[in-house]
């Protein structure tokens, strides 16, 4: 079970509730790296804490803007050391994820760039909402076409979706949000699976957050441990 990675989402500016969620996730037994998203980063006292921090960690920042700007940002970013994640989203197109990936070799030649396609809270019926003529898979196939050509290192995607851009990609990083343990609500999720069926569908990585953080955090890692001792 070492080889399998999950990311657990610290999705919460409490510094209490973030350290103990990544002191009760702990495990000899599973790979488990937090994910700090924008509410964390944002928050007064998270960018301070992230500088400071002493295990591995992703950056959940979903940079999308000009070429330019999001270079720049990535380079705002370099006294995070422990850093191993960032990412960008796949909507700011081929040159700005290029000049991502270039900037982040620069500062840290660890750092892995993941783009992020549709958001696991869109449906095909968002999309077309949206204005997109492409159905979900379609969009998601695309864009990981355009990750790979970006030379970035991984792609974001639902585990729906996992299946079919693993067949054409066969070394791209795989991460995927949306996972839930069996019973628990999808919440505000359009495309999600449990963390078995997602490694079936090879997955390098899953994000897990309210299965994890809502409750009782411990019984919640052994709930997932004793999950995915089963496959």
């Amino acid at each position: 079970m070492k080889n399998k990675t999950v990311f657990v989402a610290c999705d919460t500016s409490n510094l209490s509730k973030i350290k103990k969620i990544i002191t009760q996730t702990r495990s000899k037994k599973l790979k488990i790296i937090p994910k700090f998203g924008l509410q964390f980063f944002y928050s007064k006292r998270g960018r301070k804490f992230l500088e400071d921090i002493k295990s591995d960690f992703w950056l959940d920042l979903k940079i999308n803007d000009i070429p330019q700007t999001a270079l720049s940002a990535i380079d705002s970013l370099k006294d995070l050391k422990k850093c191993k994640y960032i990412t960008v989203h796949a909507n700011g197109g081929l040159e700005m994820m290029k000049a991502v990936k270039k900037e982040a070799k620069k500062i840290n030649k660890n750092i892995k760039i993941l783009a992020v396609t549709v958001l696991t809270s869109l449906n095909n019926k968002s999309l077309k909402q949206i204005g997109h003529t492409k159905k979900v898979k379609q969009l998601v196939l695309k864009q990981a076409d355009l990750i790979k050509k970006s030379s970035c290192d991984g792609i974001v995607c639902s585990a729906q979706e996992a299946k079919i851009v693993r067949k054409k990609h066969k070394k791209l990083l795989i991460i995927t949000p949306g996972i839930r343990l069996p019973g628990d609500s999808s919440d505000d999720q359009m495309r999600i699976m449990s963390p078995k069926d997602a490694f079936e569908n090879k997955v390098s990585g899953v994000v897990i957050g309210r299965s994890l953080t809502k409750g009782n955090i411990k019984k919640n890692t052994k709930r997932l441990i004793d999950h995915l001792k089963n496959d």
